[in-house]
């Protein structure tokens, strides 16, 4: 069989059967219904998803760390955002689903970023990227656009579970797999499509 295609069966597999576990009951409804806040010392980082494409595939995202211990953040679902505190600083933040895909980030405590958690069709289902909202007031759908309100309106906060945690665990070795298999993608990029795919500080609120 062919590389590509066994490449392209394995990553069916993965998604059947990594992803598929990735239930709405990993994710709930905050007991409070006051917003996440960044703090003094830390940056707060949304993860909104307010497309409907591919809404039966979850997307997982997390906090890469170049010694492998990787961060959960959560799992975005369709209509849904979650808020992940950070470490001041530079940052790469993934998504996965069939694929993997990455965002730098330069972030500075006591700010709030938000992400796009982007739908693209894939191989064999959604695929995800992870796009910058830029804080710039002639950003089409920058902060200050009736796009990114309607986004914010129509997503939902969600936070990790109790169930969530050890799913990540159970999985770990496939989320990295596929970590291994699309950063060189990310590595090979040039200067200035990294810097488009860059959250920069003053892109914080």
């Amino acid at each position: 069989m062919p590389f590509s295609i066994f490449s392209r069966l394995l990553g069916m597999l993965f998604v059947l059967l990594v992803l598929g576990g990735c239930q709405s009951s990993l994710m709930v409804a905050p007991t409070t219904e006051a917003e996440p806040k960044a703090t003094a010392d830390k940056a707060l980082v949304v993860f909104m998803r307010p497309s409907s494409l591919g809404g039966a595939v979850q997307s997982s995202v997390y906090d890469t760390r170049a010694e492998g211990n990787d961060v959960f953040a959560g799992v975005v679902s369709s209509k849904s955002k979650v808020a992940y505190l950070a470490e001041p600083g530079e940052h790469l933040f993934m998504v996965v689903s069939e694929n993997a895909d990455f965002l730098a980030a330069n972030l500075e405590a006591g700010k709030r970023y938000y992400v796009l958690v982007a739908p693209r069709m894939g191989v064999w289902r959604a695929r995800f990227s992870l796009l910058p909202i830029r804080n710039d007031a002639s950003a089409k759908e920058g902060l200050q656009s009736k796009q990114f309100r309607a986004w914010d309106e129509s997503t939902e906060w969600m936070v990790i579970g109790p169930k969530a945690n050890s799913w990540y665990q159970d999985n770990i070795d496939s989320i990295r797999a596929r970590k291994l298999d699309y950063l060189p993608k990310w590595q090979n990029k040039s200067a200035a499509d990294k810097a488009e795919r860059t959250l920069r500080s003053v892109d914080g609120i």
